[in-house]
């Protein structure tokens, strides 16, 4: 009987390990996608559905393939967020990609274009 019911939980735990994960989803972004910026101080996020690790996790600013700023995710911010706050940047179309890896080490990568008034 031990060795049945011993049987059955290693099949079963085999089971659960193979079944495919719950792919991380990126919910909201600020600035969201097409947005017009304007102000003295800019503020960035990038929210999803799960906890994400932010030591690891990138935010980047580009403009015409070329980066134009990397961001510094603020560390003690919404666990599920990551967050960065930068200098206006000059008027001009950008994009704000981000590189996010969960703490279960799923990964999301993605960008939303922006444009900076002056």
């Amino acid at each position: 009987m031990d060795v049945l019911r011993g049987a059955l939980l290693y099949f079963g735990l085999v089971l659960l390990a193979g079944r495919p994960g719950h792919a991380m989803e990126m919910l909201q972004s600020f600035p969201t996608a097409r947005a017009v910026v304007t102000g003295h101080n800019a503020q960035y996020a990038v929210r999803f559905d799960t906890v994400v690790n932010h030591r690891i996790s990138r935010l980047t600013i580009t403009r015409q393939g070329q980066v134009a700023q990397n961001l510094q995710v603020i560390l003690h911010s919404d666990p599920k967020s990551l967050t960065a706050s930068a200098p206006r940047l000059p008027p001009g179309e950008y994009e704000l990609h981000w590189s996010a890896v969960a703490m279960s080490g799923e990964t999301n990568e993605g960008a939303v274009s922006f444009t900076v008034m002056p």
